[in-house]
């Protein structure tokens, strides 16, 4: 595409949650697919600098980008969809905003004027939206995806913000688009556009008169509705796209072009572009929809009733079952319950298990004896982060013979085999002091994870303050724990395998952040094939035996 930088906002209204980030992930997948040079960003009205120390019940998981940025898990769909690594820039929060407005203000830069919100908030937020294409490089699209709901008041800047930059840019470069519900009641058998209506006209009031609007409904829009909902909103009948709810996320793209959104827009914004090629991701929805098989792999974590806390776990898995022509079917296990009732009703009908990630001794317990009943009965296991620092305390207990635990949940435990890094041990402040980001790894020649990666130096994402205590390495490889994984100095451990099972292995990175549907991230594509061949096997048919037995 030849000219200026078209820039696309999408926002959203009547209730949270309806998938905004869904919808830019697609629309840049798309675009992508029509050889347009796209990059993703999302802002975020909250106050916080960044979502590093929310809870996940709070905000669901912290998505970490290579450069180190704790982010909203939004960009990992971004990530995922435009297979595209993303920065720390591409996540902006109130509060960085307002952060650096002081900052310049503290800093005598505005000259002794008075700060306010139009035009220093406002401007200094077209600022971070134009930097998308200023420091990107030959960048034909910027979609912004504005967080929150239209008519909270802490959004409103940002939506000042992005009416301006049409206003300055001109109608042709600057296009909005809108997400918003449209209920059915089910006592009337109807469809309900007012929710529609009411959201649109809370944007007009502000100056915004969206270009497309995105109609979230369980049931299919009838031309009479979408007449109508053009009618009031004042948008072309044929930018009223219907988003009926999809079983699987990956379904989206494929759906909204079939509507026509993508012509739509490029139409709009008067782009010249290819044709769309989409076929390669068709083919990968119809492996997600229609697996061969089915396998059967626990997560066991702390927060299993919130699934997004996971969230980049889950699409891992959807990768790794594509990837293995199968469906993988994920039991979720309450760490807790495990610690109250025992392991075995949890993992006894399974054919892997993963240990997710954590902070805090929560449920501590119960992931040690999962890691001890996969590692004892052959059961394939994938440990992250936590989950790795749990396998290494698990097996300094019941096989080296050791009091072990690690120092985060006990100061005085006799024997801490994981223990907090010693760059960490004079920090003061808790957000964004982690270790985080891409940091390289060289693996040992002929372990599994050499087999699994094809590669002896890899780079994988980090979020962790505490690591395996030295101290005790020779401990535990005297023993058979295998460090397979180390830092390029030989001082850190990444990743710990055991040589005498299927597949038991851990690793101190986070691997689920750099999972793509087309590239399934080696471990998961790996737990899911062993677990496969564990459900077909001898052990694994007599181990479910007698669980039904029991």
């Amino acid at each position: 595409m030849n000219g200026s930088v078209k820039y696309i906002f999408i926002t959203g209204g009547v209730v949270s949650s309806l998938g905004k980030g869904i919808a830019a992930s697609s629309l840049g997948l798309l675009l992508k697919q029509r050889g347009l040079n796209v990059v993703l960003q999302k802002f975020d009205p909250y106050l916080n600098v960044d979502p590093g120390t929310m809870s996940p019940f709070q905000h669901g998981e912290v998505f970490v980008t290579d450069d180190g940025a704790e982010t909203d898990l939004d960009l990992g769909h971004y990530e995922r969809f435009t297979d595209k690594n993303l920065s720390q820039k591409s996540n902006v929060t109130s509060g960085q905003i307002y952060e650096a407005v002081i900052n310049r203000e503290r800093g005598g830069g505005y000259l002794g004027g008075t700060v306010q919100v139009i035009p220093h908030i406002t401007d200094e937020i077209k600022s971070k939206i134009m930097r998308a294409a200023d420091e990107n490089g030959d960048i034909d699209i910027v979609i912004t995806e504005i967080g929150g709901t239209t008519g909270d008041i802490e959004g409103l800047p940002f939506l000042e913000a992005i009416r301006q930059l049409r206003f300055e840019l001109g109608k042709q470069n600057v296009l909005y688009m809108h997400l918003t519900l449209v209920p059915y009641i089910k006592a009337a058998h109807e469809l309900k556009t007012k929710p529609t209506q009411n959201s649109v006209r809370g944007l007009r009031e502000i100056g915004i008169q969206p270009d497309i609007l995105l109609c979230r409904s369980e049931r299919p829009l009838e031309d009479e509705i979408r007449k109508k909902i053009s009618l009031f909103c004042n948008v072309e009948k044929e930018a009223v796209i219907e988003a009926l709810d999809a079983g699987s996320i990956y379904e989206v793209p494929l759906r909204l072009s079939s509507k026509g959104l993508d012509k739509i827009v490029i139409e709009k914004l008067d782009i010249n572009c290819a044709e769309l090629d989409i076929g390669w991701w068709e083919e990968m929805v119809r492996r997600i929809q229609s697996p061969g098989k089915t396998v059967e792999i626990a997560i066991c974590g702390k927060y299993v009733h919130l699934f997004d806390a996971y969230k980049s776990i889950i699409e891992s898995f959807i990768h790794a079952g594509a990837a293995n022509d199968v469906k993988v079917n994920i039991k979720w296990v309450n760490a807790e319950m495990v610690e109250k009732n025992g392991v075995t009703e949890y993992l006894s009908d399974v054919d892997g298990v993963l240990i997710p990630g954590g902070f805090g001794d929560r449920g501590i317990e119960g992931k040690i004896l999962a890691v001890k009943y996969a590692r004892e009965n052959g059961i394939p296991l994938l440990g992250i982060c936590l989950g790795l620092q749990c396998v290494v305390i698990e097996f300094a207990r019941n096989v080296c013979g050791l009091d072990a635990g690690s120092s985060e949940f006990d100061q005085d435990v006799e024997h801490p085999v994981i223990d907090l890094m010693l760059e960490q041990r004079n920090r003061s402040k808790m957000g964004g002091t982690m270790r985080l980001g891409s940091y390289p790894c060289e693996i040992v020649k002929g372990s599994l994870a050499e087999k699994l990666y094809g590669s002896v130096e890899i780079n994988e994402r980090h979020r962790h303050r505490y690591e395996v205590n030295n101290n005790y390495r020779e401990t535990l490889k005297d023993n058979g724990l295998i460090f397979s994984g180390l830092s390029p100095d030989g001082d850190l451990v990444e990743i710990v395998e055991l040589q005498s099972h299927p597949f038991f292995i851990a690793t101190q990175f986070h691997p689920e952040f750099k999972s793509r549907p087309q590239r399934a991230h080696p471990l998961f594509k790996g737990l899911v094939k062993t677990a496969i061949e564990y459900s077909v096997s001898s052990a694994g048919k007599a181990h479910q035996k007698a669980s039904q037995d029991r």
